[in-house]
């Protein structure tokens, strides 16, 4: 049986999203009330849910022009941030982050309602942080 299939041989319908973001150049980024913080160049890997409408959800993060309202629209807002690759899972968001790595870059980006203490839902993939 797959890992995604559940005892009744059909597939769970997925509840969380990872983004592979690209940003090309370093940037420092306003991230809403959350701050303003430095973002490496590199890859970034940013989890996130919907509850319901997860493909209407992955479809706005996808738009070019949209009204900055969670806080991965303010990176994806930025020049030069680009998404690479979408990724559907059944599992918890908290707990597909939880398995994900990286560095985290913004504490607290896109975990305002996490209760699991992850610090970030997004982490940057792309070796050591080199300091200026």
């Amino acid at each position: 049986m797959d890992a995604e299939e559940s005892a009744g041989g059909v597939k769970p319908a997925a509840v969380s999203y990872q983004l592979l973001i690209a940003v090309a150049d370093r940037q420092r980024i306003r991230i809403g009330r959350l701050g303003t913080f430095d973002f490496p160049a590199g890859r970034y890997l940013y989890t996130g849910s919907a509850r319901r409408a997860l493909e209407a959800r992955l479809a706005r993060h996808l738009r070019p022009h949209k009204r900055l309202h969670w806080h991965i629209d303010y990176l994806l807002a930025a020049p030069g941030v680009a998404v690479l690759a979408v990724r559907r899972c059944t599992l918890p968001e908290c707990h597909l982050c939880q398995r994900s790595g990286g560095a985290v870059i913004a504490p607290g980006f896109g975990a305002s309602d996490c209760r699991a203490g992850y610090g970030s839902h997004l982490r940057f993939l792309d070796g050591a942080i080199q300091r200026p």
